[in-house]
């Protein structure tokens, strides 16, 4: 096996296991619940557990109503409460459900062409692409480094690695400079047109794919129902150990987003094949015109795709390693874009919240986010303040009765997570700080920033090319 150069910072190798065990027929072996008796067995499950927390809450919600107004008692609970219970019984309840379908392989791997969408990228993308050189896809593949306007050598850094790595025989490289920078969809766009494949597949600069990423990527695609028209990787960070922060997003792309993912796909509801590590067909995307004019191209698009009645997929054992912001100012600007790339999608696609869908649901759900994040931002944080002061207005012991239910969500996905590790022959890096910090504290970051991310967007504010 092939190792990689620089380890990601969040892993150690494990010695090569034996291979899973064929997964059982249905007719021969164990019988599996059906897609819609899942889905309502998570969402009885759900509202169960709501029904349970609206019932314990009722002194919570007397007392607030009656320092405030019953109207924004009830407003700031649901959105502090039970919104989010009942998403995290939902997610509970379908992942203890759920069984990934195993992929085929099949008789002749396609042709695929690799975008790589790079803007002052010159400290990732020798890796990037030294990463691809690494790859034990048996298909003809061609790798496309699109250097968008970058100012600090990103193309000739490109050059001397491809010039300087050993890709394998099925793979060609090529640099295409563009000298004026024109916006991540711009230089996607002109990579598709520039792409001879059908399969396209795009990847961050400064990712770190792992030697069989792009041969489960591809596997996946193939494997899962016809109307498939994009399949998102697994994205984990590669730079834990930088700082603070970056040890607490590595716990949130390991628990938080692998595990929305996960239930999305379970329900063919994946919503974001994100531009990161993603898989597309070629068709699909010509068909919805390409990559939007958008800070968050990658989920107008895909919201574009589901429109059109296709589904997008999810590889969980297709793992690219991403390196996250270090500082406080990056890691605002880039969730300040996902929240202005959700409400982009939602003013491009809001039929999706009428289509007759299981996944409609998680429309709906994401729908939830900007006034969670705005009740979070200016209600519960200072009720968290006040509470320091022994003022109980809005956080009080009924909060602390959270906390249990936390520590075995969280242990239940690190369970999952750490399954699909070992297969890979990884192992999870100790981090306890970084997970206390994410499971207790993350929110109070991220939520803000979000609320900053809407506003932005609403006021039109000016639109940029930065972070991920």
């Amino acid at each position: 096996m092939v190792e990689p150069g620089p380890t990601p910072a969040d892993l150690h190798r494990l010695p090569p296991a034996s291979p899973p065990s064929p997964p059982r027929s249905p007719r021969g072996g164990r019988r599996h619940a059906t897609i819609p008796v899942k889905f309502a067995l998570a969402f009885v499950g759900a509202a169960a557990w709501t029904a349970l927390s609206v019932w314990l809450s009722l002194p919570w919600l007397g007392d607030v109503s009656r320092l405030t107004h019953p109207a924004f008692a009830l407003i700031a609970i649901t959105f502090i409460a039970y919104v989010p219970g009942f998403m995290n019984a939902f997610l509970f309840v379908t992942l203890a459900l759920d069984r990934r379908p195993a992929r085929i392989r099949p008789a002749a791997y396609p042709d695929v062409s690799i975008l790589i969408a790079a803007y002052n990228e010159a400290k990732g993308i020798g890796d990037t692409l030294k990463s691809l050189a690494a790859q034990d896809y048996a298909g003809p593949f061609e790798i496309l480094v699109l250097n968008d306007g970058s100012t600090d050598g990103t193309a000739d850094v490109a050059r001397r690695a491809i010039a300087e790595l050993a890709f394998p025989a099925n793979a060609t490289v090529r640099v295409l400079d563009y000298p004026v920078n024109a916006g991540k969809a711009a230089v996607l766009n002109r990579g598709l047109a520039a792409a001879r494949s059908d399969l396209i597949v795009t990847i961050d600069g400064d990712c770190w794919i792992m030697p069989d990423g792009l041969t489960h990527l591809v596997e996946r695609l193939l494997s899962d129902p016809p109307e498939t028209q994009a399949v998102a990787g697994a994205v984990m960070v590669r730079n834990a150990r930088d700082t603070f922060l970056a040890k607490a997003q590595e716990w949130d792309y390991f628990h938080g987003i692998a595990a929305v993912k996960r239930m999305q796909s379970m329900f063919h509801g994946t919503l974001v094949a994100q531009g990161a590590f993603s898989i597309y067909r070629r068709a699909a995307l010509e068909a919805v015109g390409g990559w939007p004019a958008s800070v968050g191209e990658d989920i107008v698009v895909s919201w574009a795709l589901l429109r059109r009645e296709g589904r997008i997929g999810y590889a969980e054992d297709a793992i690219a390693f991403t390196n996250v912001p270090t500082t406080l100012k990056a890691f605002a600007l880039q969730r300040r874009r996902w929240a202005r790339g959700l409400m982009e999608a939602f003013r491009a696609h809001p039929t999706l919240l009428f289509k007759r869908h299981l996944r409609t649901v998680f429309i709906w759900w994401n729908l939830c986010f900007p006034p969670m994040d705005l009740v979070y931002t200016f209600v519960f944080i200072p009720g968290l303040i006040l509470a320091l002061f022994g003022k109980f207005y809005m956080v009080g012991p009924v909060t602390l009765a959270v906390l249990p239910l936390a520590v075995v969500w969280n242990l239940f996905i690190f369970r999952i997570q750490r399954r699909t590790f070992h297969r890979e022959h990884l192992k999870v890096r100790r981090n306890l700080g970084g997970f206390l910090f994410y499971a207790f504290a993350y929110n109070l970051l991220v939520q803000p920033v979000c609320v900053l991310g809407y506003v932005s967007e609403l006021a039109g504010l000016r639109k940029t090319w930065g972070g991920k």
